[in-house]
């Protein structure tokens, strides 16, 4: 209330701003305050839309490529000094800016949320938001092996924090009020409004209620619509059209989620044990460190750099074989590991959203070699029924893996086809 105070609008105006506000913490300070925070929620919503628009704007701008490749995520497109050097320079300027800061002000990320939220009634620093939404947009642009989802929901969660903050909120409703940054900052980054209410719902809240949800969900609305007015309302990942073609298919299902569940076992382990090891040198040779083992990767596979949600496209349509598939997730991982061990500021789900794509991919491809005996090869999206037959005849095998709209002439959508079917259908075509 102090700082509305201060203005000078004259004794009129002044008093009957202050009035209004006190009028407005009052009603939200009751239990039954339903339709303040609805509204309050929807404001919320709305400025954590704005940040997470501006937060993927910048990390996808191209101009912040500075003329090394067409995009943000085409780092397969950089030659091999640039792979290495990127993530390199960007680790040590990464470190070097946030040496010059308090320890304090360099906790980011979803845990320093969780924190704030357990022992600091909600309230959360800006600060510390502004120092991860940079610190996130220099990862992501110079390559490091992290996502932009954890930074949204940090800067999401601190920007209606912020605001509640201002407004001199009781610690309840700046509750509800990161509540709907969370679930606007997921909805805003990855489409899916209803994934960020539950989020939301689960992680902050602990509860569900009608107080509780409905600001929640109308945040999550408001942020998604802006960001359609934005980037459109195509989804980040198209994936073609899939269905289960046999009952036989459900153990493979069950096996791919054991063998996923233990890779995730092994990266959190590994991230643990790093960041244990790690604390006791220098922040700045930390993530140089981690920006190293990022372009050592990215010499063998350039698709592990940056958020990847390009290649979990690619890979949905069949452009990548067993041997890239398992060279990719290897290859994640441990660039991963090493980026979010030794501090580079950045997100899990988009690092661990490929990695699963793929291992799942991986999975099915060599459970088809293994079901063909032979072996089999994956046609490339795009290819024609001469370049299938000529792609099988390198790898000398009989049987094609098709997992996508690949083969253009013969109108296939996915399956697995036999030489003598494709020379057919050569034939067939001329």
């Amino acid at each position: 209330m102090g700082g509305l105070q201060g203005y000078r609008w004259g004794p009129a105006g002044a008093s009957m701003a202050v009035k209004s506000l006190e009028s407005l913490r009052q009603s939200l300070a009751r239990a039954d305050a339903l339709l303040p925070l609805v509204l309050v929620g929807v404001v919320s919503g709305a400025f954590c839309g704005l940040v997470i628009i501006a937060f993927r704007l910048l990390a996808e701008s191209s101009p912040l490529t500075f003329g090394t490749r067409a995009s943000v995520e085409d780092f397969e497109a950089l030659a091999w000094p640039w792979r290495i050097g990127l993530p390199l320079i960007g680790g040590l300027g990464i470190g070097i800016v946030m040496t010059q800061i308090s320890a304090t002000t360099r906790e980011v990320g979803v845990v320093h949320v969780m924190q704030g939220l357990a022992y600091n009634a909600a309230r959360l620093p800006w600060r510390n938001a502004v120092l991860q939404f940079a610190g996130a947009t220099a990862a992501i642009v110079t390559g490091h092996s992290v996502g932009r989802e954890g930074p949204a929901i940090h800067v999401g969660a601190a920007t209606a924090s912020v605001l509640g903050q201002w407004l001199h909120l009781p610690n309840d409703s700046v509750r509800i009020l990161v509540a709907c940054g969370t679930a606007a900052a997921i909805a805003a980054s990855l489409d899916t409004p209803i994934a960020g209410v539950v989020f939301a719902m689960e992680v902050v809240m602990m509860e569900y209620s009608l107080v509780g949800f409905t600001p929640v969900i109308l945040a999550a609305v408001c942020a998604t619509s802006m960001t359609h007015l934005v980037f459109g309302s195509t989804p980040f990942v198209e994936a073609p059209a899939m269905q289960m073609t046999s009952l036989l298919e459900l153990p493979c299902m069950l096996l791919v989620g054991v063998v996923l569940g233990t890779l995730a076992s092994l990266f959190i382990a590994s991230v643990r044990r790093l960041f244990a090891w790690a604390r006791a040198h220098p922040l700045w040779l930390r993530t140089t460190a981690a920006g190293l083992v990022t372009g050592l990767c990215a010499l063998a596979a350039p698709q592990i750099m940056g958020v990847g949600y390009d290649t979990v496209e690619l890979t949905l349509v069949g452009g990548l074989g067993l041997s890239a598939l398992v060279m990719i997730v290897s290859l994640k991982l441990v660039a991963t590991t090493a980026c979010i061990g030794l501090g580079i500021p950045g997100g899990l789900i988009g690092p661990t959203v490929l990695m699963g794509a793929l291992g799942g991919a991986a999975h099915a491809s060599a459970a088809l070699t293994v079901e063909h005996g032979q072996g089999c090869v994956s046609i490339p999206t795009g290819a024609t029924l001469r370049e299938a037959l000529d792609a099988m005849d390198r790898a000398e095998v009989d049987v094609a893996v098709i997992t996508g709209p690949s083969i253009r002439d013969a109108n296939t959508i996915k399956g697995v086809l036999r030489r003598a079917e494709i020379e057919a259908a050569v034939r067939y075509h001329g």
